[in-house]
């Protein structure tokens, strides 16, 4: 279904602007460092920019420079992230998805919606407990392969989650992982014979040893539904300020909850919280 926040994806240009100096290149490492856990637990609207700056804070160039003081200002602008969860099984869930060929060098992003919700052929979605944004190392040499990875990425993500979670007593069935690639679910599920895939075998066959041992349970389902991707595309300001009220308590919320505690507001208003 077409989509004015969507239709519109944006690949990072080749940056060959002036590279940047020592200090200015200990700034942006210090504006990774301090930001990546914020982001990965609180506010995962902050991920696939912070990702693609600390990508290239080993050669940092003024462009780098104007996009991290671009993601200060956002940061600032947005102070109050708060994410809320609701009730639940305690059973894992995930949601997979990759963009193609959207980073510098021809690299493809994976992404990871990781919630807790019930045992049920759809999960409901819940308050993420973790996010993947990442740049797969390897370049993919098809959509479905770059599927394959960020399903590698995210099932090996999901492994030490759910031990945790058996140990603390809410056991665990075939973890439900939804993905929107056809062809990926039908390589996983052996309902497509592969040819000249030498390439993601590896991938491939340690997801289909991890479901042949019921540790996870491959789906698809469509696009829409897909709350990962997010997390791999360089999108507009239009489509964030769409899509904030979904991962983070609205602000309107806020407001409520603090009148209801007796805390002050928050100094900034809602047509100031631009992205």
């Amino acid at each position: 279904m077409p989509n004015q926040y969507t239709d519109k994806k944006f690949n990072s240009p080749v940056d060959d602007s002036p590279p940047l100096g020592k200090e200015d290149k200990s700034f942006i490492q210090q504006v990774t460092g301090t930001f990546l856990y914020y982001a990965r637990a609180v506010d995962p609207t902050m991920l696939v920019a912070l990702s693609s700056i600390a990508s290239a804070q080993a050669n940092p160039t003024e462009e780098t420079m104007k996009r991290c003081k671009v993601f200060l200002d956002y940061a600032t602008t947005h102070p109050d992230a708060i994410i809320t969860y609701r009730a639940s099984d305690m059973i894992l869930a995930i949601h997979s998805d990759a963009s193609y060929l959207i980073e510098p060098k021809s690299r493809s992003r994976a992404g990871g919606h990781f919630f807790l919700s019930n045992n049920s052929p759809h999960p409901p979605n819940n308050g993420a407990v973790l996010n993947v944004a990442q740049i797969i190392k390897a370049v993919m040499t098809s959509a479905a392969e770059a599927e394959m990875g960020a399903l590698y990425i995210n099932a090996r993500e999901a492994i030490p989650m759910r031990t945790a979670l058996n140990e603390m007593g809410h056991k665990q069935p075939p973890t439900p992982v939804q993905t929107d690639n056809t062809t990926a679910l039908g390589v996983i599920s052996n309902n497509i014979r592969k040819k000249q895939s030498k390439a993601w075998d590896m991938r491939m066959f340690w997801l289909r040893d991890r479901e042949a041992q019921e540790q996870f349970r491959f789906y698809w389902r469509p696009g829409p539904y897909m709350r990962a991707d997010y997390h791999t595309k360089h999108f507009s300001s239009a489509h964030h300020q769409n899509e904030r009220p979904e991962w983070l308590t609205p602000v309107k919320v806020l407001r409520a909850l603090r009148a209801q505690l007796g805390k002050a507001q928050p100094v900034f208003t809602d047509s100031e919280r631009v992205c």
